[in-house]
């Protein structure tokens, strides 16, 4: 059951898709304080559990830290952080009550969960404009059922999206794309996509293409498809302001960009300079953007990634300009401080002076001032955009998913987004922003998979390997065993790191075996995504929802379900030859070994340390179940469906779902079939 409870005037943020009246009274379980702003607040049980909250810091289970809903260009993702790349405002409380929470606000909401006071959940933010979702169900598992409906169907992508790709910023022309491709292909290790970062366009200007490193670019579409390798394009936010640049142009004449308040456009700086944001709230500037991904699709271009959508501004003229007169007063200072009679509070100041001229440059890039300086027009009205500021990633990319729709309704393009809001999952998935080549962003990779589930982004996953910082052989080998589980599947790193391809590294047969691991399980992985999306289910989900009355399940973060057969275990740890595990229920460990062999042992409920050595990929099949699998390929076009094998317990049968890939005929009775093994 959901009640939706209203305060003042929300904006209509289009998250939801089922209409809910609004329920009379105060907000059911907690209390509601309304004046300046807005407070919620419940005072949990010793043993409540609270997840959610989607792509957020630290543990599966929320408790015990404070959150903030503020879509952040934050590449640091370090334990302090309490905003990351999305904004994902749904929690679920587990306990004395167990409920569902989703608070539709498009600005800063603040969740602090038992961080001020470790009894007290609270929920606030700065306008008492909003609506709150309460939903009431059987378990955990039907709550998020309930809200999975309420806010629509999942995005679905291609089939070629659940193979393997490439990426990093600093390929710069058609030769490192070549070499890249021939590094994979050469080696026998099994790639579908290469990523194309920033470089590939004519001075980082959205729809274009460098035709001095890049001439002929349909040619060499065609050139990598010949190979079976989709090239797949980023798009940024911010369109570059140059006179005869027809995008730019085009915004400006039909007033499609952001404006100041006096109604002038916007000015912010990002990779190409001053640039302008599409007013993306605007339906009519959202059709004009979306239609504009046409460029690349007329070239054969079959999927995109959307960054710097938070959106993410290194500095405005605003922001130079008190960067500038704090430099001049800090000059006058240091002239007057060579006076020879120079007073102490001179010297006083002018420290102070440092003080605050060190912070507004660090506070340049993304600074809060610059979001309250630009408008929306949105239902016929300005609005400020620091007050729908969590919307602006979500309604870029559901421009490109509205323009890719238009521009071919029968197909699945490949799209997901840096920045997000919940909604955004109807329109593409996401990957969990800039990492780094640290061990512990393993683990938090493995933490937010099912809390982004919870929330309706299936279509997901991190930069395997890291993206800043140097990754170690060990690590990306490590990384890629998780990786062989999620939707998403890319190696992407920074410019200036080391060169982390899978070719890259001694021991390459490693690599092709752990890849091939992957192509191995496509049959399964796609058919739990498939399941997921269409049912709405999780595919990844918590040990606790599965096994509620077992209370060691509950306090397991470093090991979830996926679908209803396997639990999967990653290793998160340097130099280890395997981990602790805890199996809730007697399970077979199942291991893919080098060589196409897999081992298989039962092992029963209760602890255990299992060896994994570094060129494994370990999975547990549930009891009396199984999953099949089928040979390895180089590409998800070359899998051979007539290889498909089970494996797991005798006597368990799966129901597995297959279609062409590329359609939106989902609902075919002729997708799904039944095996049984043994």
């Amino acid at each position: 059951m959901v009640k939706k409870y209203r305060f003042g005037n929300p904006f209509a943020t289009e998250a939801v898709v089922k209409d809910v009246p609004v329920s009379e009274g105060k907000p059911l379980y907690g209390e509601v304080s309304v004046g300046e702003g807005f407070s919620y607040s419940y005072s949990m049980a010793e043993g409540d559990i609270v997840y959610g909250l989607g792509e957020a810091n630290r543990g599966i289970n929320k408790r015990g830290y404070c959150y903030v809903s503020n879509c952040t260009d934050d590449p640091n993702h370090t334990e302090d952080k309490c905003s990351l790349y999305g904004a994902h405002n749904f929690i679920l409380v587990w306990g004395k009550e167990t409920f569902g929470l989703f608070v539709d606000y498009p600005s800063d909401l603040a969740f602090d969960i038992g961080f001020t006071r470790s009894d007290l959940l609270t929920i606030s933010c700065e306008r008492a404009d909003l609506d709150i979702y309460v939903i009431q169900g059987e378990d955990p598992a039907d709550i998020v059922k309930q809200f999975r409906r309420l806010i629509g169907r999942s995005y679905i992508p291609p089939k070629f999206a659940f193979g393997f790709g490439q990426s990093r910023w600093g390929y710069k022309d058609r030769e490192d794309f070549r070499r890249v491709a021939e590094g994979y292909r050469k080696n026998h290790l099994p790639i579908d996509m290469i990523y194309m970062d920033i470089d590939y366009m004519e001075e980082y200007k959205d729809f274009t293409v460098n035709e001095e490193r890049f001439g002929g670019f349909k040619e060499f579409v065609r050139e990598m498809k010949g190979q079976d390798i989709r090239l797949i394009p980023i798009i940024d936010a911010g369109v570059k302001i140059e006179e005869g640049y027809p995008v730019y142009e085009e915004g400006i004449r039909e007033g499609y960009f952001c404006t100041k308040e006096d109604g002038t456009p916007f000015t912010a700086a990002v990779w190409p300079g001053y640039t302008h944001f599409p007013d993306v709230l605007n339906p009519k500037a959202r059709a004009w953007f979306g239609a504009k991904y046409r460029f690349l699709t007329d070239m054969g271009i079959e999927g995109f990634w959307n960054d710097m959508n938070e959106p993410a501004i290194f500095y405005t003229p605003e922001g130079v300009a008190e960067v500038t007169a704090l430099m001049e007063e800090f000059l006058r200072d240091r002239k007057e401080d060579r006076r020879e009679d120079a007073r102490w509070d001179a010297k006083l100041d002018q420290k102070v002076t440092v003080i605050k001229l060190r912070e507004k440059l660090g506070e340049s890039s993304g600074r809060r001032e610059d979001y309250r300086l630009f408008y929306h027009q949105a239902d016929g009205k300005r609005i400020r955009h620091d007050q729908v500021h969590n919307l602006f990633g979500c309604n870029m990319t559901r421009a490109a998913a509205e323009g890719l729709e238009g521009i071919d309704p029968d197909k699945r393009f490949l799209l997901f987004s840096r920045s997000s809001y919940i909604g955004m999952h109807r329109y593409g998935g996401i990957w969990t922003g800039d990492n780094k080549s640290w061990w512990s962003h393993i683990l938090l990779n493995l933490k937010m998979l099912p809390s982004l589930n919870m929330c309706g982004f299936l279509y997901i996953g991190a930069d395997l390997g890291g993206f800043g910082a140097n990754a170690s052989r060990d690590l990306v080998l490590r990384w890629l065993a998780l990786g062989v589980f999620t939707p998403l599947m890319r190696n992407h790193a920074a410019i200036g790191t080391r060169e982390q391809e899978c070719y890259q590294f001694e021991g390459i047969e490693d690599f092709r075996h752990i890849l091939g691991v992957r192509y191995r399980l496509i049959p399964y992985l796609y058919s739990e995504f498939m399941k997921a999306a269409l049912e709405d289910e999780l595919y990844f989900k918590p040990l606790a929802f599965d096994f509620p009355e077992d209370k060691m399940a509950a306090q397991v973060e470093d090991q979830v379900l996926l679908g209803n057969e396997l639990m999967i275990a990653p290793v998160y740890t340097q130099n280890v030859s395997g981990r602790y595990v805890y199996l809730p229920e007697r399970m077979k460990f199942v291991k893919f070994l080098p060589e196409g062999k897999i081992s298989e042992e039962v092992l029963e409920k209760g602890h255990h340390y299992v060896e994994i050595r570094l060129n494994e990929v370990p999975l547990f099949i549930r009891e009396g179940k199984c999953i099949p699998v089928v040979d390895a390929a180089e590409c998800v076009a070359d899998l051979d469906m007539e290889t498909v094998k089970l494996i797991g317990f005798d006597g368990a049968s799966y129901r597995m779902y297959d279609d062409d890939g590329v359609g939106r005929n989902y609902e075919e009775p002729g997708n799904w079939s039944v095996r049984s093994l043994g």
